[in-house]
């Protein structure tokens, strides 16, 4: 698959088949998120790739604090939109395609509610991989890096016949996995990736999110054409 085929073909999915992936194809992926680049090669990325009983036990932990109203205590601070932005416009148009596309009207809470605990779930992918890094690290220093390598992941992912949705709603109880899967507090959970087989009869997989042009968001200088 070329390159160009992979970026535009990569979307988030958000319903997966159970058929479990196997151990070397996620292996190979990975092969290609720890080739992205980073500052002076300090590779400041660790991943966490859970399956199984222990996956299961991580979905209901998340769950039931989700529907107890704990505290969520992210490692890492979660993106922000200010109101009144192109930012939050965006993200309130995409959850209206959503809903829209799974038929959940604006006054059925309890259907919204069912769909806010499929990302706690990791949507009920077959895998889960957590990006970690060192607390010796700042905070927000090998983000850019890590973004990198998370974008040859899903890429990568895409070119094997898999998909991906990369969402922070799977650490946002960095305790559940902690416990759950004997990470220290020497490392910072940044955020989470489901991985599986796109379930293509799944509504909200049909979506194909629009982007601004690229000369609405690019200054050009210097060419003549």
């Amino acid at each position: 698959m070329q390159v160009f085929d992979a970026i535009n073909k990569r979307s988030s999915i958000r319903g997966f088949k159970p058929d479990p992936v196997p151990k070397a194809v996620v292996s190979e992926i990975l092969e290609a998120a720890v080739r992205a680049p980073s500052a002076l090669n300090s590779q400041p990325w660790e991943f966490l790739v859970i399956t199984g009983q222990v996956l299961d036990k991580i979905r209901a932990a998340n769950v039931a604090k989700l529907n107890s109203g704990a505290s969520m205590s992210p490692d890492h601070v979660a993106a922000f939109w200010p109101k009144e932005s192109i930012y939050r416009e965006r993200q309130v148009a995409l959850a209206k395609q959503i809903f829209s596309l799974m038929e959940i009207p604006r006054e059925a809470r309890e259907k919204r509610n069912a769909w806010q605990e499929r990302g706690f779930r990791f949507f009920d992918a077959p895998v889960a991989i957590v990006v970690m890094t060192d607390r010796v690290l700042t905070e927000s220093g090998p983000l850019l890096d890590i973004g990198m390598a998370v974008e040859n992941l899903c890429l990568a992912a895409v070119a094997k016949g898999l998909g991906t949705c990369i969402e922070d709603q799977g650490v946002f109880y960095p305790e559940v996995i902690r416990d759950l899967a004997g990470i220290p507090e020497t490392k910072r959970l940044i955020i989470s990736i489901a991985l599986g087989y796109p379930d293509w009869d799944f509504s909200a997989n049909r979506l194909k999110t629009p982007r601004a042009p690229v000369d609405k968001v690019t200054t050009w200088v210097g060419f003549s054409k």
